[in-house]
């Protein structure tokens, strides 16, 4: 089945440095994003209640974006990623969050709903 690319865009009233430390460390994703994070090398292992899956780092760039590539689609052959990337309007100085990911079309909604869920709770532990 083929993923289809999205992205979504969200704004955060925060600093790039304090968001990317959410984005971007084991503590910092822990806190919004899973239950437990796990780090060995540049694998990252997601837990939720129970229920684990493994991310590569594919690349960062301090204070501005996170790559990751879940393993399990790796393996399929996918070349499929999940991003989050810290976007500054030059004229507002409005921060957001771009977060770019791949879902099949049948899950489509549920993943956009399942980031809106995720990004509110990030939102809520920076206070923005």
């Amino acid at each position: 089945m083929e993923k289809e690319k999205y992205e979504m865009e969200f704004l955060v009233n925060a600093s790039p440095k304090i968001i990317y430390n959410c984005l971007s460390t084991p503590s910092g994703l822990s806190e919004w994003f899973s239950d437990d994070v796990n780090i060995k090398s540049d694998v990252f292992t997601f837990l939720w209640e129970g229920s684990q899956e493994q991310a590569k780092l594919l690349t960062k760039k301090r204070d501005e974006f996170v790559k990751f590539q879940w393993l399990s689609d790796a393996k399929e052959g996918l070349k499929t990623y999940f991003e989050l990337r810290i976007k500054i309007d030059a004229m507002t100085n409005e921060r957001a969050i771009i977060v770019t990911d791949f879902a099949e079309a049948d899950e489509m909604e549920e993943s956009k709903a399942l980031w809106e869920s995720q990004i509110s709770e990030l939102k809520h532990i920076l206070g923005a």
